[in-house]
């Protein structure tokens, strides 16, 4: 792999650039923007985000539905799909608890798993990746919908939670 002063490129199968580039750049903003002096860890927006609660999860992992959605575009196979979604969910879950959710966001760093999945399984190039077959479209929403309920749920109950919160702390006063 080609590495630029930014970010990381692809240039293996003849993929495109321009399409790999900007996949590349959004997994590298999410999970390795920034850099700890002196011990070289790196780190995104990714556990920046998810230190907003109720929100903060759910919208990082709307950024990686988007790096699912282009596996398929690169026909993928669906196991490796599933193995995708697999590393979104474990990055939501437990990315949801408090404080150790993040330190785990800076190190599981899911977006760069699953674009090393999809440099490691795309069976086609970038100039050919218009789009998936039916059946990989209605697998991957078989995997995105069940994680869309899970952050549905997430936040019900850090609503419900909260407000059980405030109704305790309004009675004593």
């Amino acid at each position: 792999m080609a590495t630029n002063d930014a970010y990381p490129v692809i240039a293996s199968r003849g993929q495109s650039e321009v399409t790999e580039k900007s996949l590349d750049r959004l997994a590298w903003l999410m999970d390795d923007l920034f850099r700890v002096p002196v011990l070289g860890w790196r780190f995104g927006l990714d556990p920046l985000i998810g230190l907003i609660p109720g929100f903060g999860d759910t919208a990082t992992s709307l950024v990686t539905f988007y790096i699912l959605v282009n596996a398929v575009r690169y026909r993928v196979p669906k196991i490796t799909l599933l193995r995708m979604g697999l590393n979104l969910a474990i990055d939501y879950v437990v990315g949801s608890l408090p404080v150790v959710g993040d330190l785990f966001d800076a190190w599981w760093k899911s977006n760069q798993k699953n674009m090393e999945l999809i440099r490691k399984r795309a069976t086609v190039s970038a100039e050919e990746a218009g789009a998936g077959s039916a059946s990989d479209w209605l697998f991957v929403g078989a995997i995105i919908v069940p994680l869309i309920l899970l952050a549905v749920g997430s936040a019900f109950i850090s609503v419900y939670l909260l407000y059980r919160f405030l109704e305790l702390a309004t009675k004593g006063t």
